[in-house]
């Protein structure tokens, strides 16, 4: 049998969740299914408390090397699905725009190299391997590695003819839906635009882009504030916004006014908590130790100030840039002290969008002058 994600899904199907009595396919446990060379990777995403978790595991590789080879490398990632049984809707839903969309949640920095778009992916596959549906909507258009990092840089999403109307198909990767201007540019072009056909782009993006049904669609922002922020919140109701920083003290000052910028009159989009990346440097060959190389607990002092929650702190390790490099983000892998890092921000995440959607009613589409520079 030849080795390939067809047949890999095929034999798989012999494998049953004795707690639902169901195979694992048709329950959609599979997930990030990876077959290269004489490799192959996936999710197994259960319930949690499933007590199966384990035999179900080892049935996989059993099944999977005496189907193909025992010499087959086999990386499986068993995961539970998020705690919240429903995923609840945090935008109000009257509006034509992304009528599937339960929570859309911008992704933001208030200064550039403090990683943001690395959170993003990791974000956006970390809820992915949870159970949740998810997209990501690469807005940072002067500066786009969402490709890069997902390792589809070389494909280009088709459009389909729907309604009389062209629709963009994202790309889908690792279970996350993903569109961003880096798939119509080559990676060497620059991208000299002037504010109005950055922002026609997001509009286009976001209206024209057959998201279907999403539990989150992650909007990685621009660094800074600007015509793609505005242009976002004017677009679609924004649920709720995340601020990434590093632990220095210039960074904690543009994240201020990263803050500052939601909670302008008008925008009020909420500020559901901090992200500290590079929070600390950890040598591959000393896994135990932490050097604080931009200072120590910055971003925390300003999450307790500000009544702000800090969602989870991301160590700088060799292996995020890599993973990313590569094109496989390490949130693919739980079994990491990374990857848990970010499943765990993940899973903060998406308590705190429903404690938001609980406590505060559904966000609306901004209204703001358009001949003024900021919110009025």
């Amino acid at each position: 049998m030849k080795l390939n994600n067809i047949n890999v899904l095929e034999i798989l199907k012999r494998i049953k969740d004795p707690e639902s009595g169901k195979d694992i396919v048709s329950l959609d446990a599979i997930n990030s299914l990876l077959v290269e060379d004489n490799k192959i990777s996936f999710s197994i995403i259960l319930p949690s408390g499933n007590p199966f978790k384990k035999s179900i595991e080892k049935a996989c590789i059993k099944l999977i090397r005496r189907e193909f080879s025992n010499n087959i490398e086999i990386d499986i990632n068993v995961v539970s699905k998020l705690k919240t049984k429903k995923v609840t809707l945090g935008r109000t839903d009257a509006q034509k725009v992304l009528p599937g969309v339960k929570n859309i949640l911008a992704i933001a920095s208030g200064k550039g190299g403090v990683g943001k778009s690395t959170v993003a992916a990791n974000l956006a596959i970390a809820l992915a391997q949870s159970g949740a549906k998810v997209g990501l909507l690469d807005a940072d258009v002067y500066g786009p590695s969402q490709p890069k990092m997902f390792g589809v840089e070389g494909e280009r999403p088709h459009v389909k003819k729907i309604d009389g109307k062209d629709i963009i198909m994202p790309v889908e990767k690792f279970g996350v839906k993903m569109l961003s201007i880096g798939f119509f540019v080559k990676p060497e072009d620059a991208l000299i635009w002037r504010g109005a056909m950055a922002t026609s782009a997001l509009q286009q993006f976001i209206k024209d882009t057959a998201w279907g049904k999403l539990d989150y669609l992650l909007i990685d922002l621009p660094p800074g504030t600007g015509d793609i922020h505005l242009t976002m919140v004017q677009t679609v109701p924004v649920t709720a916004s995340v601020i990434v920083s590093t632990p220095q003290q210039v960074a904690i000052a543009d994240a201020l006014r990263g803050v500052g910028m939601f909670r302008a009159n008008k925008i009020e989009v909420p500020v559901i908590g901090f992200i500290e990346n590079m929070a600390w440097f950890t040598p591959a060959e000393l896994p135990n130790n932490k050097y604080y190389i931009f200072g120590k607990d910055g971003l925390k002092e300003l999450s307790e100030k500000m009544n702000i929650p800090l969602l989870g702190q991301i160590p700088i390790v060799q292996s995020i840039c890599e993973s990313g490099d590569d094109g496989k983000p390490v949130a693919l892998n739980s079994k990491s002290s990374t990857g848990l890092a970010f499943i765990e921000l993940a899973q903060n995440i998406a308590k705190k969008i429903e404690e938001r959607n609980k406590n505060i009613s559904p966000t609306k589409k901004v209204e703001i002058d358009p001949n003024a520079s900021c919110a009025k």
